[in-house]
């Protein structure tokens, strides 16, 4: 047997370094901290985390609503529905067909409302009072925008159609419930809504760009759009991703404006899957399964934003 090496006097065993004691400044920044999150903190987890979480066992059973008398289990029938049952299948793919195409176009109005109204206000100076008005219409509920989008394009007296067709623009009025009046209609509507909001992430990026690197490619000659491509947004990544993570999860929770747009009596075309897990749990008394495929539809939506947060981070300048 082999013995152990003896240590010798100068050898001495690591020890963790002390912690180090916090200032009484540094005590009260981290308190002022909590004290700004805390009540925001304390109603994300109210309403919910600790719903999602009493959610659970419901999503196994075959509860109807929430005073349903009886209630039974029914293991992972409600997760297998959207592949076995044909009622679930006619309802549940179109809904997400819909709510793919309402993704891709108002990913489009991301950029073409928010993107091109941050070049805007960072190029041109546009200060104050026009980022009040154009942050303005978020502050107006969906279903009021909703309504207003109603009265703009109703087919026979709606005032932007009426105003088009005496323009000449247009020779018939857009019907909003129309399968293609919806399509087109819904993304502007929800991209008018949020341009302020969208253009507020992009001048965070634009603002973020250090001013020496614009300059040097103004003297070396570099025109706008190469600025723009090459300088401004090779930088403002972090803001692309930011925005598309916002506006995806954005997407498939819209729900007032779809209201306002007749999705749950007279619009087919505006029953996106937000109305119909509305349905499910409210209308034709499915509780537990709209539950289940929300759930469903929301766990891919996690990993995505999570991945997007890791790009983020790996592309932050």
């Amino acid at each position: 047997m082999q013995a152990a090496p003896a240590t010798s006097p100068g050898d001495e065993i690591p020890r963790k370094p002390a912690r180090k004691k916090l200032s009484k400044l540094e005590r009260t920044r981290i308190l002022q901290d909590w004290a700004f999150i805390l009540p925001q903190l304390t109603i994300f987890v109210v309403l919910t985390i600790v719903p999602f979480f009493v959610a659970i066992p419901i999503l196994f059973t075959d509860m109807s609503q929430f005073n349903d008398p009886q209630i039974n289990p029914v293991g992972f029938r409600n997760f297998t529905a959207i592949f076995t049952d044909p009622s679930v299948q006619r309802d549940y793919f179109p809904a997400l067909r819909r709510t793919l195409v309402f993704v891709a176009l108002n990913y489009a109005t991301v950029y073409i409302f928010g993107l091109s109204l941050a070049l805007m206000m960072y190029e041109v100076g546009f200060r104050g009072g026009f980022f009040t008005v154009v942050y303005l219409p978020l502050m107006i509920s969906g279903l009021a925008t909703g309504y207003m989008a109603v009265m703009l394009f109703s087919r026979e007296t709606g005032t932007a159609n009426l105003l088009l067709m005496e323009l000449g623009v247009i020779k018939k009025g857009f019907d909003i419930y129309s399968p293609e009046g919806t399509a087109f209609i819904l993304p502007l509507l929800v991209g008018w809504r949020y341009a302020g909001f969208n253009m507020a992430i992009f001048l965070s990026g634009l603002m973020a760009i250090p001013e020496e690197t614009i300059e040097a490619a103004i003297v070396d000659g570099a025109s706008y759009w190469q600025r723009l491509t090459r300088v401004y947004f090779p930088q403002m990544w972090p803001s692309f991703i930011l925005a598309t993570t916002m506006c995806l999860i954005g997407s498939f929770a819209v729900f007032d404006e779809l209201v306002a747009m007749g999705a749950l009596y007279v619009n087919p075309e505006a029953k996106l899957l937000s109305i119909l897990f509305f349905t499910y749990g409210f209308q034709v008394e499915r509780l537990a399964l709209g539950m289940t495929l929300a759930v469903e539809t929301f766990l891919p939506l996690v990993f995505i934003g999570v991945a997007l947060q890791r790009l983020q981070r790996r592309l932050q300048y």
